[in-house]
């Protein structure tokens, strides 16, 4: 009888676990007699133009000094190296300072390449990354925007330009636009507007 007891407690034992995972798992699912099937591959979400692939944030004061703006960089697109980067300056009202849209390439940095002429694609998109890690820098913000002792710059607005050189505390941000070109923008309090200061 002894040794009776001991295997049919287990299989009692056995039998009672087994109930309760079945009672957990039909709990659990919304239909305990469907058997799971993965969404077919041609019906599964796809990357559109709109998919952010990478963003990069930082917060820094820039149109009022007493609160931080956000500054925003999206990398929209299917591919890393075809896509459209966004760069975004939103005030901390929530108004947006600046909406621009370069190409992917503009972030690139060839100095950040061992060697441009023979990168892979992977190479460039390396880079590419690298560099919107990089975008916000401490180093990129300045203070005052414009200097008192810098001469006039050749930029479209020169009305925003002395707006922003009369203002002490100004704070200036410096970037490669698409073109390679190196842009500082600053924003004008009196015109309540961001401004490019020096091209």
């Amino acid at each position: 009888m002894k040794k009776l007891l001991l295997p049919v407690s287990f299989i009692l034992l056995l039998l009672q676990a087994s109930c309760i995972t079945t009672e957990r798992e039909s709990a659990t699912s919304k239909n305990a007699d469907r058997v799971f099937s993965p969404t077919p591959e041609g019906q599964r979400a796809r990357l559109t133009p709109t998919s952010v692939l990478n963003s990069v944030r930082t917060a820094h004061e820039f149109s009022d000094p007493k609160a931080k703006d956000r500054f925003v960089l999206l990398l929209q697109g299917t591919k890393i190296i075809s896509s459209k980067a966004r760069f975004l300056i939103i005030s901390s009202k929530g108004d947006t300072l600046r909406n621009e849209v370069m190409p992917a390439l503009a972030l690139l940095n060839e100095r950040d390449l061992e060697d441009p002429q023979a990168a892979t694609v992977r190479d460039k998109e390396i880079a590419i990354l690298k560099s919107m890690n990089n975008f916000f820098s401490e180093d990129k913000f300045t203070s005052p925007a414009v200097p008192r002792t810098m001469e006039a710059a050749a930029v479209d607005d020169q009305e925003a330009w002395q707006a922003v050189r009369e203002d002490n505390r100004s704070v200036g941000f410096d970037y490669t636009a698409a073109g390679g070109r190196e842009r500082r923008l600053a924003y004008a309090r009196k015109l309540n507007k961001t401004v490019i200061v020096a091209e």
